[in-house]
């Protein structure tokens, strides 16, 4: 609730774009309807009271499925709200885009990016988002070296497809031209890295361990950049790095160990797969995996 955020219905109503006057009576209207007093009020601001802490944290929920009643009550489809972080919003979300616009073009779709993947989980399971794209490894949800959700029993989660990684380096390293490479000979040449909780990151830390000789960047595309400019090896989404091996720019390594499988996974919180919108997703989404992977 913005009240919540700024303190003061002035601060509300402007983040809001209301009027003050506007704002103070949708808190009495709710206060009424409820009973009680949601808000303090003080010369220092408002702060809630023990009644406004239990809403607090139902209150997006409700202010959502409210929304999402009155859609269907007038008879307006309710989006369906996936959320991907920034580089599956880039390259793997138009894709799905594209797919579901073909196949259901009578369902809004409503991407939203989300900052990390905890604030992506966090909004499925508080039922901010219908459905969030992330990166992980086969298995149970946070294989791939994250902590999943406390409430990731409310979820389930399907593999869509296998994100190809490569691991490569300039030409002019000294691993280039060696076959057979194992984790062994990885582990002494550094290693060019995106932050800590990137995916990335996480499979090179299951692959190599989280020890070594690293330099930690913003992102698996600068990540690429520095290893074309002989600075180490990266670890990285082909598709970072394709224009780079095409071009002679890069060079892919030749491994006896294979690092980890990373795939896009869909997910969703089991007590919401029954509704219309999600239902379809699902169900297309299954329809369009590989053989391999269905």
């Amino acid at each position: 609730m913005a009240v919540v955020e700024h303190r003061t219905v002035t601060g509300a109503a402007v983040a809001l774009d209301l009027a003050p006057s506007s704002v103070s009576q949708q808190i009495r209207t709710l206060e009424g309807s409820l009973g009680v007093r949601l808000f303090h009020r003080a010369p220092t601001g408002l702060s809630l009271t023990a009644a406004g802490r239990r809403l607090a944290p139902r209150a997006a929920r409700l202010v959502d499925d409210a929304a999402r009643v009155r859609r269907e009550v007038v008879g307006v489809p309710t989006p369906l709200r996936f959320g991907a972080l920034e580089t599956v919003m880039a390259t793997q979300v138009p894709t799905l885009l594209s797919e579901m616009a073909a196949s259901h073009p009578e369902l809004p779709i409503e991407p939203v990016r989300s900052a990390d993947r905890a604030e992506l989980l966090r909004q499925v399971v508080a039922g901010e988002l219908d459905a969030g794209l992330i990166l992980d490894t086969t298995g149970e949800l946070g294989a791939l070296g994250f902590d999943p959700p406390v409430e990731a029993a409310t979820l389930s989660s399907l593999d869509l497809e296998p994100c190809p990684v490569v691991l490569a380096a300039h030409p002019g390293h000294p691993l280039i031209g060696r076959r057979g490479l194992t984790v062994a000979d990885l582990r002494e040449h550094r290693m060019i890295l995106g932050p800590r909780l990137c995916s990335f990151h996480l499979a090179v830390d299951l692959f190599l361990g989280p020890e070594g000789d690293r330099i930690e960047v913003p992102s698996v595309f600068v990540a690429t950049n520095w290893a074309v400019q002989r600075l180490g090896l990266v670890l990285v989404p082909e598709f970072t790095a394709i224009e780079h091996l095409d071009a002679g720019r890069l060079v892919r390594l030749d491994l006896a160990d294979q690092p980890p499988a990373v795939w896009l996974r869909l997910v969703w919180r089991t007590d919401r797969e029954d509704e219309p919108g999600l239902r379809t997703l699902l169900y297309g989404a299954t329809r369009s995996l590989p053989p391999s992977a269905a």
